[in-house]
């Protein structure tokens, strides 16, 4: 029985991760020989504020981006 995580910073619209449930599920299908109704998909959403990459959170690198951009205006 295939159970696959997958972990992606909160963001994403109902209909995105529906979709990558979707796609992931088909993924496994192709792939590994079982039942469609064996395969697990769990999609955890984290907090951007509790992701970071190189000492800054996702929300942190948000808000530089946001920063950048509006002084190019």
């Amino acid at each position: 029985m295939p159970q696959v995580a997958v972990t992606l910073a909160e963001g994403r619209s109902p209909a995105q991760i529906r979709e990558l449930i979707h796609e992931v599920h088909e993924a496994v299908l192709r792939t590994v020989n079982t039942r469609p109704e064996y395969i697990r998909v769990v999609v955890h959403e984290v907090p951007r504020t509790h992701w970071a990459t190189g000492d800054l959170t996702l929300t942190e690198m948000d808000a530089a981006a946001q920063a950048a951009a509006e002084e190019q205006s």
